[in-house]
């Protein structure tokens, strides 16, 4: 959590950037040869990001909402719990989950590079790894939100924790009020990847507005 010690170990690896090298000359070598096409890269990119990835913390936000034991093992060792369901892997293995309430929101940044759960929920967004969002999620975090279109009341604190290459973070968003008998299926449904960072909230369904 963001305090005034702010003393993470943020372990690099420049493995990551090599491997981001090469992967792009691949890429570039093998459009100029007119074996893949870039569009439909993108679209396989914006797909992992967006939806296949993220379906992974979805569930896991799902069967929290409608098993307590559950809860209560994602609470005390998120690593294990997730794993259970088999979602684990580099970038994913050291996870702790924080839970959203009536009195308290929380938010993920990570303030010196980009460590972000892949494993749970898949590509990190462009904007979760720009310098504007990194310092401002500390300095002004209600505004930030604000600009998410996520407005708090002043009454309910907003705690930031600090992403590091040795601990991760999960926010487990509040259940949406009329949902009450819905499957894990369907309750999943309303978790987005921004809601399991902290920049957004579980979906309210029609019937609950």
């Amino acid at each position: 959590m963001h305090d005034d010690d702010h003393d993470h170990h943020h372990h690099h690896d420049n493995r990551y950037t090599d491997m981001q090298a090469r992967v792009r000359a691949l890429e570039t070598v093998l459009t100029e040869k007119g074996l893949i096409d870039p569009a439909a890269i993108d679209v396989i990119v914006e797909t992992y990001e967006t939806k296949v990835g993220p379906r992974n913390g979805a569930r896991v936000v799902a069967k929290a909402w409608s098993d307590l034991e559950f809860a209560d093992w994602l609470r005390q060792d998120a690593t294990a719990a997730i794993a259970s369901l088999g979602y684990a892997g580099r970038q994913g293995e050291h996870m702790r989950a924080v839970f959203n309430t009536d009195d308290t929101h929380n938010l993920v940044v990570c303030t010196l590079c980009s460590c972000y759960p892949w494993s749970v929920l898949g590509l990190p967004p462009v904007w979760y790894k720009a310098p504007a969002y990194r310092s401002r999620a500390v300095i002004d975090p209600r505004g930030v939100l604000a600009e998410f279109g996520v407005t708090l009341p002043e009454s309910k604190k907003i705690r930031v924790w600090d992403s590091t290459a040795e601990l991760r973070y999960l926010v487990v968003p509040e259940r949406p009020n009329g949902t009450d008998g819905w499957s894990e299926e369907r309750l999943a449904d309303l978790v987005s990847r921004d809601a399991m960072i902290g920049t957004g909230l579980a979906a309210v369904p029609e019937n609950a507005r």
